[in-house]
């Protein structure tokens, strides 16, 4: 019923989420046709008027991109014998209620920013569930340092770091905004955000522009960013988004410009202004079209038809241009490079048994990485594993028009070597990016056993998630073939994994074919989970959990590997699973090999990171004195936000730089759950000396299961059901005033303060320094040990740094990194510290000299040379 459109609508009924569904005939909106014999085409829900002849041109008041092409059926002349349940179109993914895409045009103005650049950027937005994902091109413009989104007032409410390697091209930048508000994606949805590029030279902003939500985002295939043809002319800028017609060579696009029109630029009489766009080659103008743009409404849509055959090869070469420009006295000129469209997404394909065009299941897998490039080229990376015989043919495809009729567009064959076909594809048309673009195009595997295909995928792109692996490495396959025993699986899946600088893990997984909702192991959804283990002659004796998905996709981080794993991704030995309710023992796998020198509960670089982290620290010694919230500490300058072990105690203090402040605690040690414990010499804190048992091991594996357990941040450890602890909290250490506890259930950890019981002596006394309750002293006591005098309850003892002092006790306090303060004296009164700088008589001459007392200065021979002399800080202060 292609002419029955259906939303699903949200409502709340007794305070629980619901969901109503309403559907409405397309045809009673049809507008009445004007002609007599109207007719009604293929695909279509509306009688149409015949193709009139060409008339004036008119300035439509609907949205631009309304009437294209790309709302038809595109299954009408599709044999239905063949496997087609796997196709996502472009309009599919636009129409997600859970996706919707925004775009910006940057510009260095209008008002209240006043043009200070003559750079241009434009910006895609992706708002997924409550994930913003962002990929801006720039031109004309440094490296920004960050992205700032803030609402109509100018209030900033969230700034994104730009980091070097973030983007898989120069002139680009890609981000996320993660778990955005409620509130502000509602002004999204308003179109009242507004999002800046900052500069170092810019701080406030060098490009800005308001987010609009724009129908032609999910058909925009090709697109230009235009510049002002005159340097001088500040805070001009324009893009342009251009898409093919699905069944004719039109090229549609829509113009956005700012900066082309000066207020007033009409005149008085008439508030029209004529425009001219023209499209050319090497400055040999192919197309041209005029218009009357106004100041209020300068965005212009156009469509260019029947371009030949060279026009197109022009365009997805990367060899056009478009120039739009104004007449008469205040006349403007914007101009830029046609180029496919660029983003941050990832081109991939996971190719399987089940979507071949007659299913098979073999347990193969075929694992596929794509980019287009600016000047046309197709650079492709496919690779199979497991295929039930020789591999014949690897080749990019359309969609079958006809039964037994394939439509190969390039064949991968030849460069098909050892599982691996990789190379580039140097001449692809411009239907042949355009149709990549919007996910139309297919990789297809025929082997000898299955000449048509044991394995086939559709080409989709995956939008960007912030894991750079994936722009550098190929994903590791997962197939049936590779698990233990072998599977016949028609499925199959490939995954992305790395190791940060903290030793977490990060990881993103793709699957295909893994059931329809007719299977009766599989519902509407995958049910499946993905654990990562090792091969050995105990396989399942160290496993994690990664996460139980709906859907295709799963990603996350893992932040506390155990030492085994670790060594295991280090050697080549682990791998990835995934299981199913039909398969529950695993329906694919995967090999998994990150080398790394990683320690359970600790970071540790990479071999080749360390000469590289030291070359970088002293590229950015200078960056880091210029940084405001930067500190300096031991003679050396750290970065706001970083940890580092202090000099003067490297194995049991720890230290952070907050907002140019250095804030440095011991380490306290947590209680061991053991019977026999061992010291460690380079360790701060004692450690279990006996192994686990397997029953231990039981225990901790279920508790990782989040339906079983609890991950708790602050010690990054894993906790069983219904356990009690009290939690160590970094930098504090352990915290005895607080007891949490793990709610199994929902895999919530819940902290409350411990209640202390009610004393009925008269001077309760605590036993150790740490405990957090008094408790009253055994009767034989009757002098306060110096514990109760640590808690500063009374007129007691001081603490000053590390250290205890009694009451009335004096010393000279030691201030790392300048050591013992030998001028100044500190002593405890009542349990409150008093240091003061050691006074001295006045000199009465012009240039005293310290000599006998280092601390007071006295009067010097003529004669003498003069002394370098460090004062420690004079004020006199109390703690």
């Amino acid at each position: 019923m292609r002419c029955v459109i259906c939303h699903c609508e949200p409502r709340n009924r007794r305070g629980k989420a619901a969901g109503k569904v309403n559907c409405k005939n397309m045809k009673q909106d049809c507008p009445v046709p004007a002609c007599p014999r109207a007719t009604l085409l293929p695909g279509h829900c509306c009688h149409t008027c015949p193709k009139a002849l060409p008339g004036p041109p008119e300035k439509s008041s609907e949205p631009p991109f309304d009437t294209f092409e790309y709302f038809q059926d595109k299954e009408d002349e599709l044999d239905k014998p063949y496997n087609d349940r796997s196709y996502l179109s472009s309009e599919g993914l636009a129409r997600d209620d859970a996706r919707t895409e925004f775009v910006a045009l940057l510009t260095s103005g209008p008002e209240p920013w006043h043009p200070t650049s003559s750079a241009v950027a434009k910006a895609r937005f992706t708002l997924l569930r409550s994930y913003l994902l962002f990929s801006i091109s720039y031109e004309r413009l440094g490296r920004p340092s960050r992205v700032r989104f803030s609402d109509p007032e100018g209030n900033v409410l969230f700034e994104h770091p730009v980091q070097k390697s973030a983007a898989p091209e120069d002139g680009m930048l890609c981000g996320m905004w993660r778990t955005v508000s409620k509130a502000n994606v509602q002004l999204l949805r308003g179109e009242q955000l507004r999002v800046s590029l900052v500069t170092r030279a810019q701080p406030s902003g060098e490009v800005h522009g308001h987010i609009l939500k724009h129908r032609a985002l999910f058909a925009e295939t090709f697109g230009a960013i235009l510049t002002s043809s005159d340097p001088a002319h500040l805070g001009a800028g324009g893009m342009a988004m251009l898409t093919l017609s699905d069944a004719e060579n039109n090229l549609h696009f829509i113009l956005m410009a700012r900066g082309l029109l000066e207020p007033g630029a009409g005149g008085e009489e008439s508030p029209w202004v004529p425009l001219r766009v023209r499209i050319l080659h090497q400055g040999r103008t192919l197309r041209e079209v005029r218009a009357n743009i106004t100041v209020e409404d300068p965005d212009f849509a156009e469509v260019l038809s029947d371009l030949s055959a060279r026009e197109l090869q022009w365009l997805v070469q990367g060899q056009l241009r478009i120039v739009a420009e104004t007449e008469g006295r205040h006349a403007r000129q914007l101009a830029g490079t046609i180029t496919a469209r660029r983003g941050c997404d990832t081109i991939q394909s996971v190719l399987c048994g089940a979507d071949a065009l007659l299913p098979t299941k073999t347990g193969a897998v075929g694992s596929a990485k794509l980019a287009l490039h600016e000047n046309g080229t197709l650079q492709y990376q496919v690779r199979v594993v497991g295929t039930a015989s020789e591999v014949v043919g690897v080749t990019l495809e359309t969609k079958p028009r006809r039964k037994n009729k394939r439509n190969v567009l390039f064949d991968m064959t030849p460069s098909y070597k050892d599982g691996l076909a990789q190379g580039s594809w140097q001449s692809p048309s411009a239907r042949d990016a355009h149709m990549l673009l919007q996910n139309e195009l297919f990789l297809n595997v025929a082997t000898k056993d299955w000449a048509e295909g044991e394995l086939r995928g559709q080409v989709i792109s995956l939008p960007y998630s912030g894991l750079l692996a994936r722009y550098t490495e190929m994903p590791v396959p997962l197939a049936g073939q590779l698990v233990s025993p072998p599977v016949g699986s028609g499925a199959g899946g490939h995954a992305w994994l790395s190791l940060d600088e903290h030793c977490h893990l990060h990881y993103e997984i793709a699957v295909a074919g893994l059931g329809r909702p007719a299977d009766g192991t599989v519902s509407a959804h995958l049910h499946g989970v993905a654990e990562l283990g090792e091969l050995g002659t105990r396989p399942h004796q160290h496993k994690r959990l990664l996460k139980g998905f709906y859907g295709t996709e799963a990603q996350g981080v893992v932040k506390d590997l155990d030492a085994d794993l670790l060594q295991h991704l280090a050697q080549g030995t682990a791998f990835l699973q995934v299981s199913t309710k039909a398969h529950p023992r695993g329906e694919m796998r995967g090999w998994v090999h990150i080398p790394n020198r990683c320690q359970a509960g600790g970071a540790r670089l990479a071999p080749g990171e360390a000469e590289l982290s030291e070359g970088s620290k002293a590229r950015d010694a200078e960056q880091l004195k210029k940084d405001p919230n930067s500190c300096f500490f031991e003679g050396q300058h750290r970065a706001h936000g970083t940890r580092w072990a202090p000099d003067y105690d490297k194995k049991c203090s720890i230290c952070s730089c907050q907002k140019r402040t250095v804030i440095c605690d011991p380490i306290l040690c947590q209680p061991l759950n053991c019977s026999r414990q061992v010291h460690p010499e380079e360790l701060c804190c004692p450690v279990c000396e006996e192994k686990k048992t397997e029953q231990e091991e039981l225990k901790l594996e279920r508790a990782r299961d989040s339906s079983e357990g609890c991950y708790f941040d602050g010690d990054k450890t894993w906790r069983g059901s219904g356990t009690r602890w009290h939690p160590v909290v970094p930098p504090f250490g352990l915290i005895k005033c607080a007891i949490c506890t793990c709610k199994g259930t929902t895999g919530e950890v819940h902290c409350e303060k411990v209640q202390c019981p009610r004393l009925t002596c008269a001077n309760p006394v605590r036993a150790s320094p740490s405990d957090c309750c008094k408790q009253c002293p055994a009767p034989e006591k009757s002098v306060p040990e110096l514990a109760d005098s640590m808690q500063a309850d009374g007129p007691r003892a001081c603490r000053f740094g590390r250290r205890w002092y009694l009451n009335n006790e004096s010393w000279h306090p030691s201030v790392p990194p300048f050591g013992e303060m030998k001028c100044i004296l500190c002593w405890c009164v009542s349990g409150e510290t008093h240091c003061q700088r050691q006074e001295c008589p006045p000199a009465a001459c012009a240039s005293p000299a310290r000599r006998d007392n280092p601390c007071c200065a006295k009067c010097r021979a003529p004669d003498a040379p003069p002394e370098k002399v460090h004062d420690a800080p004079a004020e006199a202060w109390s703690r």
